[in-house]
């Protein structure tokens, strides 16, 4: 049944629209999406699976009745296909921007090498403070260093490029760089600097990374490898609007459709993107009071880059006929939990200004959830989504996360059910966000929060932006008149 067969004008209410939008559609779309990811492999930016993405939202748009429009946008293109891979004694695949990262070098060598590791004059556990490792910053420091191994260097009291030249004028065929190791000092860094004449592959390790090679399986062989491409490409964000309703009193409404570059992304973001579109589609016909825009961004794993792009080319005369924006990132996680945008600061975590309004949207969504006798809790008004274009501006924003990477809490796996000590989405960033990684419940409970924050706001933003409806709301009368 296509999309313009089920659209239904009547479908001008939470209670109708949230019937109309069923889980089976939804799924629908992200089977569609699974589709795409297998054939092509992923479903990042700059890459032909989200071109098929885009493909498939405009199909399924114009199907139900819209005039969908592509936005098109360069962007910085990157794909890194850099690997550090424990291969003997026991096989282990580091996990690339978590546990390790390439070097940002001027030049960059890339290559591809295997070797036996050898640390070099490295602090292990380190010392109490930090920049007292002097490992490679001195040519004597390799002296009994087998040439072709590959060295192991300790952030320390010297540059990185110091170091890297060193190990290479010894004889290194690969370099693997590591944090020091004091609190601070363990996670990730990217090594800059002119490196003249490089021409051995360098990576940059955490420090638990390191500790776990050099204490647990010394002179094991490894594999380094730099292998990446730099370029700018194009990409698309997609828009859909109602045909009825008041061009100067705009909702809007969006999810990023893009993924990452190693999975699928069927939970992120798939699980917002087909939620949304299944709104969109049973809407199509609805004769709203505002202006409702739809919007499905690209590049939004590259930065925020579709949503970014579209705040920064709209002249501020339509900014300002955007009475709000409502997004959906993640609505599906396995081990969920149902987060709403912090609008008015409850919490006290929000890093960046909150536009007035934003809690009157965050209202909309807790009385979905109370409603329901559904828990419901704050989650981070961050600006890490989609929304923070829109509040960087002044627009008002809320929204619904179901959680990543972070771990659900005793507490909360006794609200919500769920394993406590897990992350919300294990597979968040990896090639199993497949379909099976949903939890359905979720899912389905959070379509029908989407659809009813739209419609309501479709109809009535007077609460928002003070903006009357010109008659009697469907599902609930504006505020301050007679229902």
């Amino acid at each position: 049944m296509t999309g313009q067969a089920l659209a239904d004008p009547n479908n001008n209410s939470p209670a109708k629209l949230t019937q109309a939008v069923t889980l089976n559609g939804v799924l629908r779309h992200l089977d569609a999406f699974q589709s795409i990811a297998d054939t092509h492999g992923d479903r990042a930016a700059g890459r032909p699976g989200y071109q098929a993405s885009v493909n498939y939202v405009v199909s399924q748009l114009t199907a139900a009745g819209y005039s969908p429009g592509v936005q098109e946008f360069d962007f910085p293109y990157v794909e890194d296909n850099s690997r550090l891979d424990r291969v003997a004694p026991v096989p282990r695949i580091f996990q690339r921007d978590t546990e390790f990262t390439r070097n940002g070098f001027t030049p960059t060598f890339e290559g591809d090498v295997t070797g036996v590791i050898q640390p070099v004059d490295v602090i292990v556990p380190p010392a109490p403070v930090p920049n007292t490792s002097s490992s490679g910053c001195e040519a004597a420091d390799f002296a009994g260093f087998a040439p072709g191994r590959i060295a192991m260097l300790q952030r320390g009291t010297c540059g990185f490029n110091v170091k890297v030249l060193n190990a290479q004028a010894a004889g290194a065929s690969a370099v693997i760089l590591f944090n020091e190791g004091q609190p601070g000092r363990t996670g990730l860094t990217t090594p800059i600097g002119a490196t003249p004449g490089l021409s051995i592959p360098v990576v940059f390790a955490t420090y638990a990374a390191a500790e776990e090679l050099i204490l647990l399986t010394p002179n094991a062989t490894v594999r380094v490898k730099v292998d990446f491409t730099e370029e700018t490409r194009k990409t698309w964000n997609v828009f859909a609007e109602s045909r009825d309703g008041n061009a100067n009193n705009v909702v809007m409404a969006g999810a990023h459709l893009d993924s990452v570059q190693d999975g699928p992304g069927i939970n992120d973001n798939g699980s917002g993107s087909a939620a949304l579109l299944e709104t969109a589609i049973h809407m199509q016909k609805v004769k709203t009071n505002a202006k409702v825009r739809f919007a499905w961004w690209g590049a939004e794993e590259e930065g925020l880059l579709g949503s970014e792009h579209y705040v920064a080319t709209l002249p501020q005369a339509e900014q300002d006929k955007i009475a709000l924006y409502l997004n959906f990132d993640m609505v599906g996680s396995p081990n969920h939990f149902f987060g709403i945008y912090d609008g008015d600061d409850s919490s006290g975590t929000a890093p960046v200004p909150i536009p007035p309004g934003s809690a009157q949207i965050e209202d909309v969504f807790e009385k979905f959830y109370a409603d329901r006798g559904l828990p419901s809790e704050d989650t981070d008004f961050s600006g890490r989504s989609d929304y923070g274009p829109f509040i960087a501006v002044n627009i008002p924003a809320g929204g619904l996360f179901t959680g990543a990477e972070d771990v659900k809490t005793a507490e909360q796996a006794a609200r919500y059910g769920g394993t406590a000590g897990v992350a919300f989405d294990p597979c968040y960033h990896q090639p199993c966000d497949t379909r099976s990684n949903l939890n359905l419940t979720a899912l389905d409970v959070n379509a029908d929060a989407i659809a009813t924050a739209v419609i309501t706001f479709a109809f009535d933003t007077s609460t928002v932006n003070g903006v009357r409806a010109p008659g009697k709301s469907h599902g609930r009368a504006p505020q301050g008149s007679a229902s």
